[in-house]
């Protein structure tokens, strides 16, 4: 019972004063409410799922109904809790345990509330969700542990349960303690990181590489910090961190090199800044436009929607087109074969006026056609044009003027020939025939 402190010790003795009945009572009256809460939270969970399938529903109102989602348990079980604690306190009786559940829940709702909200200001994608109920669930426990007065007792306990090696001392405290304020330090450091992300999106006068590498340097710097004072404030003697370091090294040389690799890598792409966000790339069978620079990976979205992430390393290290390096002007050349029939002026007449009626075809440099040569099926021509954006797509350009081209050989008589062969028979004299 000392564990506990002096908050059960405190309902114990004004429970003590009455009878049975009446405590039975009280909780019979508390778990029908309690029951009834939880069948009014099924029905609204639905409700609030129903109306964030909606397609139309603004930013706004999404927002506060995953607020509301997270809010709904803890509000519908006080508020059971509180016409509880109302009924018996007009029949004189105290309630010092529905006093005491009373402020749980409000912890419950409050934790619940601030957790979601820096989990939205750091990544309102997946990226945290899956840790939101966890850091919420322990934030709620320390709370509830504080308010119980039960945090002397469960510290005194955990520092009982240690190790030593050499003349440091490692309580399973101090690993609570370091796991807790980890995760507290890291969230912040996040928010902090994610903010000034966000301010200097809007800061134009930076480079878009610079700016991706001041975030990431910035990121890097308060994690450290964070994790520094996690572990100062935890009492982990930071002279210890020797014996880390050296493990982390022979981690790094056997299993972790790929990792920081492609870390050291992401900060060399930033430095020389060969390839930047909005950048139209080729890499092996990879082509598409450069969505996001990360720490270990760059994002690379195709014409299909279809999003490839490739390591930093493979940029460094392999081959890679960018066809917006220095500028966006790329050349697109279509090959195109005619009959020895046709006359080869006329059908480089027409591919010229089908890649001038182009809206996406360059007029300087304007659109040229070439004689390449006399093939063995036809008259092979070749039309050049120049585009200014390439991050739009090739294919479809090159699709539409070939389409142009067809309509125009097939008005003027022109023929694509297919590839042929021309056979010729000798007679040879053999020896008669009897």
């Amino acid at each position: 019972m000392e564990l506990f402190g002096t908050t059960v010790a405190g309902i114990i003795t004004e429970l003590g004063s009455r009878s049975a009945a009446v405590l039975l009572t009280q909780f019979s009256i508390l778990l029908a409410a309690v029951v009834v809460a939880l069948v009014v939270h099924r029905f609204m969970q639905k409700g609030f799922e129903r109306r964030l399938e909606e397609a139309q529903l603004g930013a706004f109102n999404t927002l506060s109904l995953k607020f509301a989602q997270r809010l709904a348990m803890p509000l519908l079980l006080l508020l059971a809790v509180s016409l509880v604690r109302l009924a018996i306190a007009h029949y004189g009786y105290t309630t010092p345990l529905l006093d005491v559940i009373a402020r749980l829940l409000v912890a419950l709702a409050t934790v619940r509330l601030v957790v979601y909200a820096l989990r939205v200001g750091i990544a309102p994608g997946p990226t945290l969700k899956a840790w939101e109920k966890i850091i919420s669930t322990t934030i709620w426990v320390l709370v509830a542990l504080y308010i119980l007065d039960w945090l002397p007792g469960v510290e005194a306990f955990l520092e009982q349960i240690a190790i030593t090696v050499g003349e440091s001392r490692f309580s399973l405290l101090m690993a609570v303690k370091l796991v807790v304020l980890c995760g507290l330090y890291v969230l912040l450091a996040l928010w902090l990181s994610g903010l000034i992300e966000q301010r200097l999106k809007n800061a134009r006068t930076i480079s878009v590489s610079l700016r991706v590498g001041i975030a990431k340097a910035v990121k890097v710097a308060l994690l450290t910090v964070a994790f520094l004072l996690a572990m100062s404030e935890a009492g982990l003697n930071l002279a210890t961190l020797t014996v880390f370091g050296g493990a982390l090294g022979v981690g790094i040389g056997f299993g972790l090199q790929k990792i920081v690799s492609n870390f050291i890598s992401g900060f060399i792409l930033l430095g020389d800044r060969s390839i930047r966000p909005g950048d139209v790339i080729s890499i092996g069978n990879t082509y598409g436009w450069v969505r996001e620079l990360r720490a270990r990976y760059i994002v690379v979205r195709n014409r299909d929607g279809v999003e490839t992430l490739i390591p930093n390393e493979n940029l460094v290290t392999t081959d890679v087109i960018n066809w917006s390096y220095s500028d966006r002007h790329v050349r697109v050349k279509i090959p195109v074969q005619i009959s020895y029939a046709d006359d080869p002026e006329q059908a480089m007449a027409i591919m010229e006026a089908a890649a001038t009626a182009n809206s996406r075809v360059l007029k300087d440099p304007e659109p040229a056609v070439r004689l390449l040569k006399f093939a063995d099926s036809g008259i092979e021509l070749e039309l050049r044009v120049w585009l200014l954006d390439p991050q739009e797509g090739v294919g479809n350009v090159r699709s539409d003027i070939n389409l142009a081209i067809w309509r125009g050989f097939k008005e003027a008589g022109i023929t694509i020939p297919y590839p042929q062969r021309d056979v010729h028979l000798r007679h040879v004299a053999g020896p008669a025939v009897d």
